[in-house]
């Protein structure tokens, strides 16, 4: 029998949520994912040694924000370096602390394509991973009529997801499982998969938009157990860390497909302009918490990335 894995890959194109590269070599997925976590992960590894050797000098020559230049070519080093082992496309993320500013973020996006051209990697195997705020939104909207696909992040609602569609994104990456970390710490409680509001959350997403006919990709991420993957099946793409991929892996049993873009109930349509995107996330409690912390969880590490940049320089 097919492991749930196998099967999941039936139905749903697997992403790996990692810079692991030994991971990605055993579980073999379609895509990948970072963000300013997973690249300081990441560069822990031997593996990207000769990556930060090679940055920090290159660095050294350059002139005014050393620090932030060398961590967004360590970024595009570890891109890179899962390029060569995926047939898809990497998500490489702009600096978070350009979340609010949509002009620096086109900047930063085309100097990313660039040094990704330079190792000899097209645009088209590259996704610009973008904090889904009004701004990141702009942004992406932006760059894709200059032909730079864009992956926006730190989906929390569908008023997001709705702005996103709008600005004719590739790609959004909804939050599965920090939404019900919100939800459980709120109410107290814990959830099936069918009840799991951030499973809830993806499934109406994804409904508005097969009902509409929008082309832009929904690719559950932030998962917490394989219960929510399966709880998705069918899903345009879902982004998975290595140790979840490696639970269906190994696990037997059938997984009924959840979601299918011929299957929907028909929703009304939402317009969606700046004034009514910021009222909906000032009435949304949860999106507007976990937005706000995921920027500043990824400022940090990303703070923390330029930190040994900058004891390298000294």
């Amino acid at each position: 029998m097919l492991s749930k894995l196998d099967q999941l890959r039936t139905m749903t194109t697997v992403v790996a949520d990692t810079g692991d590269i030994e991971a990605v070599r055993r579980l073999q997925p379609v895509d990948c994912t970072t963000n300013p976590s997973i690249v300081l992960k990441a560069l822990e590894s031997p593996d990207f040694a000769e990556a930060m050797t090679e940055a920090v000098s290159w660095g050294s020559k350059q002139s005014g924000h050393r620090e932030a230049r060398i961590a967004d070519r360590l970024a595009v080093a570890v891109g890179a370096a899962l390029a060569g082992l995926v047939p898809g496309r990497v998500s490489t993320e702009v600096d978070a602390d350009l979340s609010f500013d949509t002009t620096a973020s086109v900047a930063s996006a085309h100097e990313m394509i660039t040094q990704y051209a330079e190792r000899g990697i097209g645009r088209e195997r590259i996704l610009v991973k973008l904090a889904a705020t009004w701004e990141g939104i702009r942004a992406a909207e932006e760059l894709q009529k200059a032909g730079i696909d864009c992956n926006l992040t730190l989906v929390f609602s569908r008023a997001q997801a709705i702005a996103c569609a709008d600005a004719k994104v590739f790609l959004i990456s909804p939050f599965v499982g920090r939404i019900t970390d919100w939800y459980a710490k709120s109410l107290n409680r814990t959830f099936t998969p069918d009840e799991d509001p951030g499973v809830l959350s993806v499934r109406e997403i994804y409904n508005y938009f097969k009902a509409h006919g929008i082309k832009t990709v929904v690719m559950g991420a932030s998962f917490r157990s394989t219960g929510q993957i399966e709880a998705l099946a069918g899903c345009d793409r879902l982004t998975i860390s290595p140790a979840l991929l490696q639970q269906l892996g190994d696990s037997e049993g059938t997984v009924t497909r959840a979601l299918s873009p011929d299957s929907f109930t028909a929703v009304e349509a939402v317009g969606m302009d700046e004034g009514s995107f910021r009222w909906a996330i000032n009435e949304d409690a949860m999106a507007t918490e976990m937005l706000a912390s995921g920027i500043r969880g990824f400022a940090k590490d990303l703070g923390k990335l330029r930190e040994i940049v900058r004891q390298k320089l000294l």
